[in-house]
């Protein structure tokens, strides 16, 4: 067995393809097929299906990730800050924080391999349960037991108000005031639902007009352009409403009318310096935000 083999191997899993994997590693088609064919003979099992398009890791998978942990674990012995990164991101973070630290990250860490899937809370716990993905940025206080959640800055809520609404004319505004029958919120299975049903200490079956799969906070507030109802947003989509829509936004009185952000991350994590590198890039390009 040699590093090379491990490479080339690790390159098919990546990648789903012997052709691509190929270009990868800046070799031919068939010298790589061979070099991963001769480390099935030594080891004397199918490390690929290649029946299946992608072609995809047999059950014999666990020696791709051994090899993997073992390649990070040395570079972080290293100081090396290198690797993949697989960040779930649930989908009221997504649109407002991403595209204000990646081009810094990628800019900064050019060896470090990012890739981002926009998922909700309960998909991010069991894709970090099972090394899915190594990383997550969520609402903090809302992974469970086995993920370590470290936080970066706190996010407001504010009350998004028709002016058709009663509450329309008031500025700040107490949650007992708000009629939940006048209150659009985010699907089942976006924790800031969750958030919002606690924050108003309202049971979890709360009437509502409306209730949305597509967990989008833009789509809560188009709604309540065309209704009388109102919605309840974090900070950081504020910047993004329209300045004629700005009368909209209403403060809100009782206390911990906020949520607050976190990395979150297995307790066998290994990529210190990388984790490190992401949240250091965050608090640095985000406005208002403080380690």
């Amino acid at each position: 067995m040699t590093i090379i083999q491990l490479e080339y191997l690790l390159a098919v899993a990546n990648c789903g393809s012997f052709s691509l994997a190929a270009e990868h590693c800046f070799v031919t088609q068939p010298s790589l097929s061979m070099q991963v064919k001769a480390l099935e003979e030594e080891l004397g099992v199918v490390l690929l299906d290649r029946s299946k398009k992608p072609v995809i890791p047999t059950e014999a998978r666990e020696t791709i990730k051994a090899y993997n942990y073992i390649k990070e674990a040395v570079s972080e012995l290293k100081g090396e800050t290198a690797g993949k990164l697989r960040l779930g991101v649930i989908p009221t973070i997504a649109p407002y924080l991403l595209h204000k630290f990646i081009p810094a990250f990628v800019r900064d860490y050019p060896k470090v391999e990012l890739e981002i899937s926009e998922m909700i809370t309960s998909d991010i716990v069991e894709a970090l349960k099972r090394d899915r993905i190594d990383a997550a940025l969520v609402a903090s206080g809302t992974c469970g037991e086995g993920i370590l959640e470290q936080e970066l800055f706190n996010d407001r809520f504010y009350a998004y108000v028709s002016p058709e609404n009663p509450l329309y004319e008031r500025q700040n505004i107490r949650i007992e005031e708000i009629d939940l029958k006048d209150l659009v919120i985010l699907s089942p299975g976006n924790c800031m639902r969750d958030q919002i049903i606690e924050l108003c200490q309202a049971r979890r079956s709360m009437p509502s007009h409306y209730s949305f799969e597509s967990g989008s906070l833009d789509t809560l507030m188009r709604i309540v352009d065309c209704t009388s109802c109102l919605t309840i947003i974090p900070e950081m989509a504020v910047e993004y409403i329209p300045s004629d829509r700005r009368d909209r936004l209403k403060t809100l009185s009782k206390g911990a009318t906020s949520r607050k952000i976190a990395v979150a991350v297995r307790r066998t994590y290994v990529k210190n310096s990388i984790i490190r590198a992401l949240t250091e890039t965050i608090l640095a390009n985000v406005p208002g935000a403080k380690a």
